[in-house]
């Protein structure tokens, strides 16, 4: 499969409110399937945003809850979804991107491995303990949430196990909006791949989020990018672009691993 469409479903999360997200999900979802997408992206806890105090209550056991309505959404649209949710583990709570396939069933889940101490996100939630990267019909397609951007190390373990595309729910303040544009378009470059990051967008609690979801192919081109509100971002991706690049720069042969 060389051709992919994503959309990627820039919202205003409702703080808490799942039911109101849940509903934007749904009407999400079928719309990015009448533009003939593949796949989509939902930013970081879409479900609930960051409403740590009720990250017990709110949070949904695996084929419960919110995986149920994503599940649901990607069977009767026939396309994949991806988004992270509060995840109910036993006592303990994760921060998980799931993705489902066009037929519903769950491929993979991501708990992020970095919590965000900024935001007291490492108060409630425990952090995951393992990469997550799935053989899809486009290629090897990795995971991550957030602030896992900030550290290298682990989207280059991904390149370099085979990943072409990266993609990464993310809750994103505006007042840090430069570190993000700048550590998407550089995972791009560097790992030369595709990155496809979805944020939200506009107040949510006491934070403003960024938006400026964007698609970076492997050369650091953005392919599209919203702005700082709500909207659906929807484009063709041509994968055969992430062998040209690794072709013409060789970096993952030029690595010297033995001195770092």
């Amino acid at each position: 499969m060389a051709k992919v469409v994503i959309t990627l479903a820039q919202m205003n999360i409702a703080l808490g409110d799942v039911r109101r997200n849940s509903a934007y999900l749904e009407k999400t979802v079928a719309e990015a399937a009448r533009r003939g997408s593949h796949m989509v992206v939902l930013p970081e806890l879409w479900s609930t945003g960051c409403a740590w105090e009720q990250s017990k209550e709110l949070a949904s056991a695996l084929n419960s809850g919110i995986f149920n309505d994503m599940s649901g959404a990607a069977a009767q649209n026939k396309v994949c979804v991806v988004g992270s949710v509060l995840e109910k583990r036993g006592l303990e709570v994760a921060n998980s991107a799931a993705f489902f396939a066009p037929n519903g069933r769950m491929l993979g889940i991501y708990r992020k491995i970095h919590l965000f101490r900024l935001m007291e996100e490492d108060k409630w939630l425990q952090p995951g303990g393992a990469p997550l990267a799935m053989d899809l019909p486009w290629g090897n397609t990795a995971l991550a949430i957030c602030y896992d951007l900030r550290f290298p190390e682990l989207f280059r373990r991904y390149a370099v196990n085979g990943a072409r595309m990266m993609i990464v729910p993310a809750e994103w303040p505006l007042v840090r909006l430069e570190h993000w544009r700048a550590l998407v378009i550089a995972r791009a470059i560097e790992n030369q791949c595709y990155m496809v990051a979805c944020n939200a967008a506009g107040p949510i609690g006491a934070e403003t989020f960024a938006g400026h979801s964007m698609i970076v192919d492997p050369w650091g081109k953005v392919i599209i990018e919203g702005g700082e509100t709500p909207q659906l971002l929807t484009a063709e991706i041509e994968m055969d672009v992430v062998d040209e690049i690794r072709d013409r720069i060789r970096v993952f042969e030029d690595r010297r691993a033995e001195l770092y």
